[in-house]
């Protein structure tokens, strides 16, 4: 799995990097498939506290798994992302052991 993180407008620390890094490698235990996982990190205009965005895009066998999040920091959003990749991995998984099921059955 290529992970490739992209700071718009900024240029993120070693530290924050190795720690999205680690976090989106994790996923892939839930998930074999995913063949490449892009992540953007921006520093909203927004006055409000909140203004740290993390988006993360998921590539994997005919289809593209989308999350994005704000926060205070880029951990918490990083956070708050990846839990929600998560739960669309594991149900982008269901839906191909059903499909395969179906086909099974009907193949028998």
């Amino acid at each position: 799995m290529k992970v490739e993180i992209q700071s718009i407008h900024f240029d993120a620390d070693k530290k924050l990097l190795e720690f999205i890094t680690k976090k989106v490698e994790k996923v892939n235990t839930f998930f074999e498939g995913i063949s490449s996982v892009d992540v953007y990190l921006r520093l909203e205009k927004d006055v409000e506290k909140n203004n740290k965005s993390v988006e993360i895009k998921l590539n994997v066998p005919g289809n593209q798994i989308f999350v994005k999040e704000n926060a205070s920091t880029f951990e918490t959003a990083t956070d708050f992302a990846i839990d929600k990749v998560k739960a669309q991995v594991k149900k982008h998984k269901e839906r191909i052991q059903e499909k395969n099921l179906k086909k099974k059955s009907s193949d028998s």
